[in-house]
């Protein structure tokens, strides 16, 4: 009985450890993600100041970000 106590007691120690690593993986994750998210709302932001003040720069900008080739 001593020897199957033991044993859940080390199974818990090692899943709270396991939690801990997830729940730790998972918060740099999500970081991450709305890193990316604010990035990309200044750049639409950015964006959309530059369509409103030179369209014509806004598509060179749109072209240059998709890969279209230049018209001659």
């Amino acid at each position: 009985m001593f020897r199957n106590l033991v044993g859940y007691a080390v199974f818990a120690v090692v899943a709270l450890f396991l939690v801990k690593i997830a729940f730790g993986l998972l918060g740099v994750v999500w970081s991450l993600f709305w890193t990316v998210v604010v990035f990309a709302a200044i750049g639409f932001v950015f964006y959309l100041i530059l369509r409103l003040i030179s369209p014509r720069s806004a598509d060179k900008v749109e072209d240059m970000i998709k890969g279209k080739k230049k018209s001659a």
